[in-house]
Order: C-alpha cells, then sequence, then structure tokens
C-alpha cells in the first residue's frame, strides 16, 4: 500500500521493556505529540508502551524517531498503515498498571514469551495438523474475520483470556501452540501466560495480523474476513486497506454490510447484536443523538462526541 497516497499516517505500536520512571514520561509525549497534530492514545506503564496514533506522514516520523532515540525504546514494534481521514478525535496519554490488561501478576514477556514467528512463516505452522491456533482477541473482533480454522475463546475481554486457558489446558496437551492479534502485544503477553502453565512449544505471529495482511499476498492468505482496529477506520483488509465494516453507535459493536441490511438495523440507533437489549426509551434516546451528529456533520463542524 502507497501510504504517502493518503492524508493521515497511522502507527500501532508497542514494547515490552521495564520503565520505572513511566510516570515522567506522560507530559514530554503529550506535548511532543499535541504540537504536531497528532491524535491517539499511548499507554505507559511498568511493563512499557502501547498505543495507536495519527498524523501527517512527516508528524508521525517525528514522533518514532523521537521514541526511538530513547534507549529504553530501542527496538519499538511498529506497525504502519494510511486513513483518509483522521481516524481520532483527541490525543490521551495515559498511566496504567499494564499496557495490555491481564489481570495477572507476574507475566513477564520480556523473559517468557513464546517464539516469535515472521508473517511468511505463519502458513506453514498453522496448516500443520499438529499445531492449535488460538485467537486471542475479543469475542466481538473476532466476528469480522480470524485465520482458517482459528480457535475463539469467546472472551469479552483480555482478562477472561487466563482462565479460558487454564480450562482448556488438556487440549493443548502435546501440540504446537501457535497464537496472534492484531498487533503483536496481546498474543506477546498471552503466549508468557501459556508458557506459565508448562507448555514449552508456544509460538505467536510477529507484528500480529496487522503484518500478516501487510506482508502476504492475498492469493496465498489463510486470513479470512477483515481485521478489526479501534479507530474510526473500524477494520482494515489484505494491504491494509480500509474495510467495509462500520460500527454500531449503540452498541459499538462492527458490522460487516450483511450485517446492515438487517431489519434490526438502524443506524445510530441498533443493530442486530444489541437490538433486543434496547428499550423504546433507549432508542429514542440513540435517534436524537444521531440526529445531533448528523446535524453538525452537516454543518461541517467537529465530529460529535457520539459519533
Amino acid at each position: 500500500m502507497n501510504l504517502s497516497s493518503s492524508p493521515f499516517r497511522v502507527a500501532a505500536l508497542y514494547r515490552f521493556v521495564r520503565l520505572d520512571g513511566y510516570e515522567t514520561l506522560r507530559q514530554p509525549l503529550a506535548a511532543f505529540c499535541c504540537g504536531r497534530d497528532i491524535k491517539g492514545t499511548l499507554l505507559l506503564a511498568r511493563e512499557g508502551i502501547n498505543g495507536t496514533v495519527a498524523g501527517s506522514e512527516q508528524a508521525i516520523a517525528e514522533l518514532i524517531a523521537h521514541l526511538e532515540a530513547m534507549p529504553e525504546f530501542a527496538g519499538l514494534e511498529v506497525k504502519y498503515s494510511s486513513a483518509t481521514e483522521m481516524p481520532f478525535h483527541r490525543m490521551k496519554v495515559r498511566l496504567k498498571r499494564e499496557i495490555v490488561t491481564m489481570g495477572v501478576e507476574d507475566i513477564d514477556p520480556l523473559r517468557a514469551a513464546g517464539s516469535y514467528v515472521e508473517a511468511a512463516d505463519w502458513n506453514a505452522l498453522i496448516s500443520d495438523p499438529d499445531t492449535v491456533v488460538i485467537d486471542t482477541r475479543n469475542d466481538y473482533e473476532v466476528t469480522l474475520g480470524t485465520f482458517k480454522n482459528a480457535v475463539d475463546p469467546h472472551t469479552k475481554s483480555f482478562r477472561e483470556f487466563p482462565q479460558w486457558a487454564r480450562e482448556h489446558s488438556a487440549e493443548l496437551e502435546g501440540k504446537k501452540i501457535a497464537m496472534f492479534c492484531t498487533g503483536g502485544i496481546r498474543c506477546e503477553k498471552a503466549t508468557a501466560y501459556v508458557k506459565s502453565l508448562g507448555f514449552d512449544d508456544v509460538f505467536h505471529l510477529k507484528g500480529g495480523i496487522l503484518k500478516y495482511l501487510e506482508d502476504v499476498p492475498q492469493e496465498e492468505s489463510l486470513w479470512k474476513g477483515e481485521c478489526f482496529v479501534f479507530d474510526e477506520r473500524v477494520s482494515v483488509s489484505h494491504g491494509l486497506e480500509e474495510g467495509e465494516a462500520e460500527l454500531c453507535r449503540a452498541c459499538r459493536h462492527p458490522l460487516t454490510p450483511q450485517e446492515r441490511i438487517s431489519a434490526h438495523y438502524q443506524p445510530g440507533v441498533s443493530c442486530p447484536h444489541c437490538h433486543e437489549a434496547r428499550s423504546d426509551e433507549d432508542r429514542a434516546r440513540y435517534a436524537e443523538r444521531h440526529r445531533q451528529v448528523e446535524l453538525a456533520d452537516r454543518r461541517g463542524e467537529r465530529r460529535h462526541i457520539g459519533s
């Protein structure tokens, strides 16, 4: 994909590293990004940095150079894509207990993560009948797309993954375990947890689905569907082109074009995933909010907070 053909460059980045003074980085990073009209979210914790940001090609290049100039961020994992419109509303730098929340103490991907598998070698690993392929993302992400024959743990949040892994550990005995996620960070931490359960043949896709969709030709791909991303693009497809999915603005569930022709889909009000859970009062409130969003769009104003 020609990144320069789109006005906004998107960078998904992370690095597991011991950051004892991470609190002191918050304000300088926020100022650096805001001074260059970069928007998105960066998370800082004792275990490292994680986030996705967007801006002009020059601004994003300056940010990545700024981060990589810090010794603690040498080796930063970065995936680039593009967007036709700014995919974030504001810039946030947040301090967290974990840069990807699992909720398990003493899991250290720096010491115990699984083995990296490059995108070019991923097909061979997951096509091996002795390999169990596990999608470590949440259920609403998996609905848009996943790898052929991948196991879906049906988790609502990453905090639920450790319990799922413990409950299904017998099914993993004697198998190679191949794990993947959007950009590589969740599966890196998930492999460290699975290894803590006593498994050794544990692997994860380096750079995640985003790297796979960027590097592997569509005709050779074992990926089915689109990949959910946590910004206003909603999804990307092969070549990291913007996908066809849209968000339900009532429940935030991603929707395929097929789901948007459902009788239960009303833009800004309901979708097949939330229609039955909403009252008439809810739908009336959402309809008014959606009307305000459309009015703001027609006036050319900044996106409404509910959009």
